[in-house]
């Protein structure tokens, strides 16, 4: 991949008369160049200040103020258009100039089909005992799976030993944190032998009969992406408030346009997805399981920045069983982990406290 190929390497004048390095190198440059991601962002930030500045003139109109109070909020209308217009003018560039070489350069649809499709199942759990039985028996029966494993985080109730009565490998990860949860999960899935490995939750949020739905998409990706956005796949009463789901949705299309060109992304938070081993593998020592509630966002970035092909594949989302301890647990909480992901996206990933 051109991220693991090419990065880190000095140009020296043998390379410089390479012209395989000086596309490649181009190619680079170009897809670094992250416009449309800036110029999301500033536009925000010049939409956010405009409507502050409509805003102000309520209280300018019901208070008083004077000119100076008149002449500032004219100001800040006016002087809003500035990064407005640099935004737009950034996402331009980028859409307009630069799109190109940021696309993948294959020139036919991926297919690459699965040779074996039976898969292994991961399930994170804590405090799940409720919940996760059903959700072992769920995928144990499913034709294709071949082992359901759990990984307990430190579970105070009986969830590891719900798990293993229904048939999971069930095993604790002793370090705090959904970061450390998810990561276990890849490692323990990976000691097994099958090329599919899936990642899921042990709350029922998410069934086993969605598993088709993600190997049918598996030839044309290293990792398919369950979106919880389909607005007829998701029952009535979610976890996912009005707020969550549309936050959700604007943090994936920050993620997209940082990779603008690689891949469509609408649903950051999913924990169910299908992973190639060989994908998989390679991101392994990139991840940082120290990263808690926005993992998922983490690994999405990650795989893209790395060059494997991410396809979202939409999936049904159910009520939860029991009470939610992630990012679902209200919307201040989810407002707290989608900044994180913000944060994370533009600035770069790092351990913060829950």
């Amino acid at each position: 991949m051109w991220v693991c190929s090419w990065r880190g390497k000095e140009r020296t004048a043998w390379d410089a008369a390479d012209p395989a390095w000086t596309a490649k190198s181009s190619r680079l440059i170009k897809r670094r160049a992250r416009l449309l991601m800036y110029g999301t962002l500033i536009a925000c930030f010049g939409l956010v200040t405009y409507l502050f500045g409509v805003f102000l003139a309520l209280p300018r109109h019901l208070l008083g103020g004077g000119e100076r109070f008149l002449a500032f909020n004219e100001w800040v209308v006016w002087y809003s258009g500035m990064p407005l217009m640099l935004g737009l003018a950034l996402g331009l560039v980028d859409l307009l100039v630069l799109l190109g070489g940021k696309r993948s350069s294959r020139q036919m649809v991926r297919y690459d089909p699965i040779a074996n499709p039976r898969v292994t199942v991961a399930l994170t759990a804590y405090n799940d005992e409720a919940s996760i039985a059903d959700a072992v028996h769920d995928f144990r029966t499913h034709p294709l799976v071949d082992e359901v494993i759990v990984v307990s985080n430190n579970s105070c109730d009986r969830t590891l030993e719900r798990a293993a009565e229904a048939g999971a490998t069930a095993v604790n990860e002793p370090q705090q944190g959904y970061g450390h949860c998810v990561y276990r999960c890849f490692q323990e899935a990976m000691a097994r032998d099958n090329e599919l490995i899936v990642l899921c939750e042990g709350d029922r949020t998410f069934r086993a009969y969605d598993l088709e739905k993600l190997l049918a998409y598996a030839p044309h990706a290293d990792i398919v992406n369950g979106t919880r956005t389909v607005e007829g796949l998701r029952a009535r009463v979610t976890q996912l408030s009005t707020f969550m789901y549309y936050g959700n949705l604007f943090v994936g299309k920050l993620l997209e346009a940082k990779h603008v060109g690689r891949s469509t992304i609408t649903d950051v938070g999913t924990t169910y997805k299908l992973c190639r081993r060989d994908a998989l593998s390679r991101l392994m020592q990139h991840l940082r399981p120290t990263v808690n509630l926005e993992f998922n966002a983490h690994f999405l970035d990650l795989a893209l920045a790395h060059g494997c092909e991410v396809v979202e594949c939409p999936i049904t989302f159910h009520p939860r069983v029991g009470v939610s301890k992630g990012g679902n647990v209200n919307n201040a909480r989810a407002l707290k982990v989608g900044l994180r992901m913000l944060f994370g996206i533009v600035w770069g990933w790092r351990p913060l406290r829950t």
